[in-house]
């Protein structure tokens, strides 16, 4: 899914492509990691709070009316606010009937260059959980937690089916940009995903069209191209 600068617009276009996903037979659909906004962890903006909402909430409220209406099962990446100067990078998942089901806070929290996910962002506080579903068992994994054995390994033990660590990266520009070895690497990580339990592993990405910059792959708002995922 290609994100933009504006989070209604983004909103909107994720939820038609439920409905069309659901109309190709669909039963689980996982929107890429803070979906309602461009990956905004590049640089420490404080206005950047402003996009952040309580969960559960107006999103999740709605994201449960196209749940039911398409009897699908919904995973969206949200900027949470749990409290006054206390925010998460969230998973909220919604059953088929509408109704939230639990969320899982994202642990393992990086503090890299165009990655200052630290700024933004307390450790999860909820624990590897997995969520009985009108179409399976599941746990969920954000972006960096995928990097982690013990992550695919406890939501197994929690009795997950399925776990879905995705991704909000261009898996083409990164296959260019580094080549085979980085292919592999990220197919191992699958591998050992589900050797270590799970039946099945699902990974979502982030789409975007960029452009050079001075040899830099760049957004379209002039910003370096950099993402994360669920």
């Amino acid at each position: 899914m290609r994100c933009g600068p504006e989070p209604e617009k983004n909103f909107a276009r994720a939820t038609q492509f439920v409905r069309e996903a659901a109309g190709k037979g669909a039963q689980i659909v996982c929107f890429p990691e803070l979906f309602r906004s461009q990956y905004f962890c590049q640089t420490e903006d404080h206005k950047n709070f402003e996009l952040a909402e309580e969960v559960p909430g107006e999103s999740t409220a709605a994201l449960g009316d196209v749940a039911r209406e398409t009897g699908t099962v919904i995973i969206a990446s949200l900027f949470e606010k749990r409290s006054a100067g206390v925010y998460h990078n969230t998973a909220a998942v919604i059953d088929t009937k509408g109704k939230f089901i639990g969320k899982y806070r994202k642990m393992h929290v990086p503090d890299d260059p165009l990655y200052h996910e630290k700024f933004y962002f307390a450790p999860g506080d909820l624990g590897f959980q997995a969520w009985s579903t009108a179409h399976g068992k599941i746990g969920v994994c954000v972006c960096w937690d995928q990097w982690y054995p013990e992550a695919a390994r406890l939501t197994a033990l929690r009795g997950a089916e399925g776990n879905d660590p995705a991704q909000s990266r261009d898996c083409e520009w990164l296959l260019r940009r580094c080549g085979e070895s980085r292919r592999s690497r990220s197919a191992s990580r699958r591998r050992r995903h589900r050797i270590l339990g799970t039946k099945f592993c699902l990974r979502t990405r982030r789409r975007s069209h960029c452009k050079r910059f001075r040899g830099q792959r760049r957004d379209c708002d002039g910003r370096r191209r950099m993402g994360s995922g669920i």
